[in-house]
């Protein structure tokens, strides 16, 4: 395949489980009506992001883990497109997931990839809710590509990218949450912003495949109930879904605030010719690094 046409989709929480969805396939339409091969949603679609606080009450949003696997599988064969979905796993009493589940045009699954890498900050308590994924970097196969699907907090990791391209990923996909305090000075949300862009540029200039980001748009508040919290306290999901070619050159980048639903042509067959002229992978020193598999080396 040489042009993939990829449709990101991007927009707010609309206030319940309901809503949300609803836009999503407005938006999911929209781009399948204008070419989409690939659409990727945003990072837990479905719903508010509920890691701001640790709340044993928000495990019950997996509880419905099984029917979201055949509602999205639904859709994906509705509109005839491979899908990347993020969902929250339940899969057993006490064991979640933060997972993104891959649907094929024929609305069958793909495969699944369960988040890694597992955030424990100020209102993304992650860890909480979350067990870190048990089934490796490996990419999914589909009828538009060899897809490295991962998700949020593994963009900071250059090894989980690595492993990706090493195992035939032609695309990096990241669905993402990841915004500012309104307490942030404007100066600090601009280096946190542009380090998050730079180092996900740079997986697609060291490993010269494409990488998309899809991240939330749209403040949430911290509790959506909890009077105890002020409505002001919460994330403002910062956007600026991209997508980097594989010579990290920029094809698309949207804003931080309006909702997405973008068709980006990507093409596929750029990867051999730039492989070629910056062969990193064959000159790589595998003989000398051991020691990354190790925590630090004193």
């Amino acid at each position: 395949m040489k042009n993939l046409q990829v449709g990101l989709v991007a927009h707010k929480f609309m206030g319940n489980k309901e809503k949300t969805i609803q836009k999503t396939l407005d938006l999911i339409e929209k781009v399948a009506k204008n070419g989409a091969q690939l659409v990727i949603l945003q990072e837990l679609h479905q719903n508010y992001y509920f890691c701001q606080n640790e709340s044993v009450e928000c495990f019950d949003l997996a509880n419905s883990w099984e029917d979201d696997k055949i509602f999205w599988g639904k859709v994906a064969k509705k509109f005839g497109i491979v899908l990347v979905t993020s969902l929250f796993e339940k899969r057993t009493a006490g064991l979640y997931h933060n997972t993104a589940v891959v649907f094929e045009k024929d609305g069958k699954i793909a495969g699944i990839y369960r988040k890694m890498h597992i955030p424990d900050d100020p209102q993304f308590y992650e860890k909480f809710y979350f067990t870190p994924g048990d089934l490796g970097f490996e990419p999914i196969d589909t009828s538009v590509g060899r897809l490295g699907v991962l998700v949020c907090w593994d963009q900071w990791y250059p090894e989980a990218a690595r492993l990706m391209a090493l195992k035939g990923a032609e695309i990096l996909i990241y669905p993402t949450a990841i915004g500012w305090f309104d307490g942030d000075e404007k100066d600090e949300r601009s280096r946190q912003l542009e380090a998050w862009v730079a180092v996900q540029r740079g997986h697609s200039v060291a490993n010269g495949i494409p990488v998309i980001a899809v991240n939330r748009i749209g403040f949430e508040a911290r509790n959506l109930s909890d009077e105890k919290y002020p409505k002001t306290d919460g994330i403002r999901f910062w956007g600026n879904s991209f997508v980097f070619g594989s010579q990290g050159e920029q094809i698309f980048r949207a804003n931080d605030t309006d909702e997405l639903a973008q068709v980006v042509t990507i093409d596929m067959q750029r990867c051999e010719s730039v492989r070629r002229w910056w062969p990193f992978l064959r000159d790589r020193r595998i003989e000398a690094y051991g020691n990354l598999t190790k925590r630090f080396i004193d």
